[in-house]
């Protein structure tokens, strides 16, 4: 495993399982819109990459206007109730705490929204653990994740080569190489073992993240 002094934290797929509230919330706004409501598989697939990548792809259609109102529909839901059907992946929060404990610098760098990412971490107790939350904004601004990385480690004053990316989707990795940065790929997320075969290195489970600490 490797060492970093700084390390980035995905959400959804690596300390968060909401599968179930963002499966619910996409199925709200495709009955909205009167589109086919995709496979359990196919919804699986849409765990971690941004809602105006997911959308495209499920209506078949690069539409704005459209693509926008399925994104409408799906925060309706989202905001009341999607972001509660959520569960913190087991071994994640004594992971997080060993790793603060040892004075790890960790932020979460996440494509959800911010104002629901920031929800989130505070809903499960995370938020101490962290020095920021920073995701995309509602219009659209840092959907690209190397974008917001890139915006991440100006704001932090991170050393890319002292600083790693833990995530569990190939989004993540991308992300990770585009800021020169290392990647490490969680295994009981979203993304397969193929799917992060590019990462530096792979965890099975959360508490082997704690070996990350430098």
């Amino acid at each position: 495993m490797i060492r970093a002094r700084t390390l980035l934290f995905d959400l959804d797929g690596t300390l968060t399982d909401n599968y179930a509230g963002i499966a619910a919330s996409i199925r709200h706004a495709l009955l909205r819109l009167g589109a086919p409501t995709p496979s359990d598989a196919e919804l699986r697939t849409c765990v971690g990459p941004p809602l105006r990548e997911t959308f495209p792809r499920l209506l078949a259609s690069a539409d704005p206007p459209l693509i926008e109102r399925a994104i409408a529909h799906y925060r309706e839901r989202f905001a009341e109730t999607g972001w509660k059907e959520n569960v913190a992946y087991a071994g994640v929060a004594d992971a997080l705490a060993t790793l603060a404990a040892r004075g790890t610098r960790m932020y979460v760098c996440t494509s959800k929204p911010e104002a629901f990412a920031r929800r989130i971490v505070e809903h499960f107790g995370f938020a101490p653990h962290f020095r920021a939350v920073y995701g995309a904004d509602l219009a659209g601004r840092f959907d690209d994740k190397a974008a917001l990385m890139a915006h991440l480690i100006a704001a932090e004053r991170i050393e890319p080569e002292t600083a790693a990316m833990i995530g569990d989707r190939r989004h993540d990795i991308r992300a990770a190489r585009a800021n020169g940065m290392r990647a490490v790929g969680v295994l009981w997320g979203y993304g397969s073992r193929d799917e992060l075969a590019d990462a530096d290195a792979l965890a099975a489970e959360p508490a082997e993240l704690t070996a990350l600490a430098s």
